[in-house]
């Protein structure tokens, strides 16, 4: 019956998932919790004492005067402007940082420390994102079936000798070594170095910008006390095109590589011969042919 089988595939499929899910969100709630949540409350307190030093050293002041101040250096924030330097800060909407800002919304990535602040701005950005959401995902789709198709001999991988099989499997590791190399290891390097930021925030910046996270608390480009190249940010916008195409190319190859690793391993240790040696109980024995002496 369709009830029945609807119950068994909640029961057998989905229910599992879904708890292992919620599991897993709960899990990562609480370890976010320990970790963050006393750092947030030093934050915080820091925070709340400056502005009392800063009431009592300028007493012309009192604190509604010095909230709205604090109002006004949100809401520059919020539309993108930094406060701090002066007024000869870089522009957020040059064509550089145009460019990179059109990159993270078809990419989804959304870092959120710069929108759009007018009305027709806005709903460009809206129409913007419909159709350059999609045709992101077709470029990388579209990609990524181009540079499988330079592996496309792997399909054929057990019907080749064992020497190709492992010349195959080396320049697979070979590519992927490689490609991590210029994808997660020198741009952090670069990004530390040109943001003065440490290795590891480089490295988290880039893992957060080409997962498509974007939580936008560190983005390249956007230090007012340093001089950018022109086309700084312009590049940075290309390499995340890359960077996705190639992270859609590791997730269709990973499972692909892994099999082809331990079926190369099996060979080699001469598993597989032993297993074919092995009759299957299931198959009915064929009757041998008794030759019929002359």
């Amino acid at each position: 019956m369709p009830g029945a089988g609807l119950r068994s595939c909640w029961g057998g499929r989905v229910l599992p998932l879904l708890l292992a899910y919620i599991c897993y969100l709960l899990l990562g709630a609480a370890v976010f919790q320990l970790l963050e949540k006393q750092a947030e409350a030093q934050s915080r307190d820091q925070f709340q004492l400056e502005k009392l030093r800063f009431l009592e050293n300028y007493t012309c002041l009192d604190q509604q005067a010095l909230e709205r101040f604090v109002q006004v250096i949100l809401e520059a924030w919020v539309k993108g402007v930094n406060p701090k330097g002066n007024s000869t800060n870089p522009s957020n909407w040059d064509f550089g940082s145009s460019f990179f800002f059109a990159g993270t919304v078809v990419t989804t990535i959304g870092y959120g420390n710069l929108a759009p602040s007018t009305e027709a701005g806005q709903i460009f950005c809206v129409f913007y994102a419909l159709m350059g959401i999609p045709l992101n995902v077709v470029f990388l789709n579209h990609l990524g079936t181009g540079l499988r198709a330079h592996l496309a001999t792997l399909e054929r991988w057990e019907d080749q000798p064992r020497r190709s099989q492992f010349l195959q499997v080396l320049g697979l590791a070979l590519f992927l070594t490689l490609g991590t190399l210029v994808i997660l290891v020198f741009p952090p390097m670069l990004f530390s170095h040109v943001e003065g930021w440490t290795f590891g925030e480089g490295f988290y910046f880039t893992f957060i910008t080409l997962s498509t996270i974007g939580f936008g608390d560190y983005v390249v480009g956007t230090d007012p006390t340093k001089h950018y190249v022109a086309v700084y940010r312009s590049l940075a916008a290309v390499w995340i095109l890359l960077g996705l195409a190639w992270l859609t190319l590791v997730l269709s190859l990973g499972p692909l590589f892994l099999h082809r690793c331990s079926r190369f391993w099996r060979l080699a240790r001469g598993l597989d011969l032993k297993e074919r040696a092995v009759p299957n109980p299931e198959e009915p024995t064929r009757p041998q042919k008794i030759p019929i002496s002359s």
